[in-house]
This record gives structure tokens, sequence and C-alpha cells, in this order.
């Protein structure tokens, strides 16, 4: 399934060896925006998490049906 994402909240929290800007936060969370392919929205979560490195938050998407 196709998932659009709208909204997403990741937990840039935590990493201390190397804290992240703003702007980087920023380019993150803008990166990870948009379709993406999953089998369900855990997997939909664990694909976002292994791309960026970080874990989610909250997350808001639309399903695609076409």
């Amino acid at each position: 399934m196709k998932y659009n994402v709208t909204e997403i909240l990741f937990d840039f929290e935590g990493d201390f060896d190397h804290p992240l800007t703003l702007e980087e936060q920023v380019q993150i969370t803008f990166d990870s925006l948009g379709v993406w392919e999953a089998d369900d929205e855990d997997d939909l979560i664990d694909e976002i998490s292994s791309v960026t490195g970080w874990c989610i938050k909250s997350i808001d998407y639309v399903l695609q049906l076409k």
C-alpha cells in the first residue's frame, strides 16, 4: 500500500554525541513527507525510522487508494 505522509514528528532528543541543528531537523522532517510504500502502519513507521535513523513520536498520513 502507499501512504502519503502529511505530518511527522521525530524524537530528536537523546543523541548528545552529535546533536542536530534546527536546520538538520527541518530537513529530515521535510524529506520524510510524501508517499511511502509499506505493508501497514507499523511497517511504514519502521521504514521511515530505518531510512532516517530517528524514532517517530507521531505521524499523520493518508492512504493512497490509486
